[in-house]
């Protein structure tokens, strides 16, 4: 699973985003794409249990942290309340650790990956996050039907182990497949679709927000 595709050194130049990114300590500029899914859908809320799917180079992985341990201090009432956090970043390439952040070299779609998810967690998760895609080829057709195949997986995975009320938000390329996705997801979910302000000019890309059904 792969997060970013390497761009030439004058596209970094011209990109406010990335500058930001560098300035602010964030691994990518991705992480503005989760900051600004957060600001509109609040999907951190109450969220201390956390999973990241395609977490390289580790972006998401730090807003989430950003947050997780926020709510430690912002969510001490009697609703709903956790007095830790636990993150999980998994990807098939290598992530540089973050403190306090449970790092995994594994394919998250592997049956494998269960039982390392259940071991750390041992409980339902509050939330997962995948801006995990697949290598381009260069055709768009082939690229939205493996990307699609791989959403499938990673939904599966979701409904497996998201709590109630739990939060889902997967990357998905928008082509002949993602209706298909839409009417999946919904039946477990609820569903909202998003494309982030520092999402590329041209992409393809969409994110979907779900909240877990009973």
């Amino acid at each position: 699973m792969v997060n970013n595709i390497s761009k030439s050194p004058k596209f970094h130049k011209r990109d406010p985003d990335y500058k930001k990114a560098k300035k602010e300590g964030y691994r990518a500029r991705s992480a503005y794409k989760l900051l600004d899914i957060q600001k509109k859908f609040n999907i951190f809320k109450r969220a201390f249990y956390i999973l990241d799917i395609g977490s390289t180079p580790g972006s998401w992985l730090q807003v989430a942290k950003k947050f997780a341990q926020e709510n430690l201090e912002k969510y001490n009432d009697k609703h709903y309340h956790r007095d830790h956090f636990k993150i999980m970043g998994v990807d098939t390439k290598k992530i540089t650790p973050i403190e306090n952040i449970k790092i995994v070299k594994m394919d998250a779609t592997l049956p494998e990956f269960q039982e390392e998810l259940v071991s750390y967690f041992h409980d339902k998760l509050d939330l997962i996050l995948s801006d995990a895609s697949i290598q381009k080829s260069g055709n768009k057709f082939s690229d939205q039907a493996r990307q699609s195949n791989l959403c499938h997986k990673i939904l599966n995975l979701a409904k497996r182990n998201l709590k109630f009320k739990g939060y889902f938000v997967v990357k998905v390329f928008q082509g002949q497949d993602f209706n298909l996705f839409l009417k999946t997801i919904k039946k477990s979910l609820y569903v909202k679709s998003y494309k982030p302000k520092s999402s590329r000019k041209g992409s393809n890309e969409i994110y979907l927000i779900g909240q877990k059904k009973k």
